[in-house]
């Protein structure tokens, strides 16, 4: 978990607008005002966890250009793609969802139990997900489940994403792919 302070290769940032955040771990949403400064802790899968004032901020990449960043492309799909294709996607975009706190994402945590194309009549796809939290009390559990859903509508031809909370298995540590285990020292 992350311990408060930021590393000395933390990236210096400063908000050039107001800017929509989540409060971590509380999952609590927050507007950060223009001029705010701080650190970015963490860039991965295209959101950003800032250090601002002695509290830690999520922002969406969407709101990348308020801290100076690129917001990330819009996906391509090929015209042609199949289902297969599209479940691909899927879990690659999985794998662009992280935790605010630990540097890994939700399928190498182990945290995504299942993700399941459904094809409509009209060539639209729905996808439905199913996951997990460390923890049945993190703050950061809607925000994360929103974030899982999002992304997955980012996808084209995927109308909609019904991400559902599920506590049965509950999760443990060996759950989480070898990488990840050996990433945060627990292999």
């Amino acid at each position: 978990m992350f311990s408060g302070m930021y590393s000395s290769s933390s990236e210096p940032v400063r908000l050039e607008r107001d800017c929509a955040a989540v409060l971590v771990p509380q999952g609590e949403g927050v507007t950060l005002p223009a001029g705010s400064i701080g650190y970015i802790t963490q860039a991965l899968g295209g959101s950003y966890t800032v250090f601002i004032e002695g509290n830690l901020f999520r922002i969406a990449g969407r709101d990348a250009d308020a801290i100076g960043k690129e917001p990330p492309p819009p996906l391509e799909l090929p015209g042609d793609a199949d289902d297969s294709a599209v479940e691909q996607l899927v879990w690659k975009q999985l794998r662009t969802c992280f935790d605010p706190e630990i540097p890994i994402n939700v399928v190498d945590l182990g945290l995504v139990y299942e993700a399941v194309v459904r094809p409509a009549e009209d060539g639209a796809r729905t996808v439905e997900v199913k996951m997990t939290l460390t923890a049945p009390g993190c703050g950061m559990g809607e925000i994360l489940v929103d974030d899982v859903r999002s992304r997955l509508e980012m996808i084209p031809t995927v109308t909609e994403a019904d991400v559902e909370l599920v506590f049965d298995p509950p999760w443990n540590q060996s759950m989480m792919s070898e990488a990840a285990r050996l990433e945060t020292g627990m292999l």
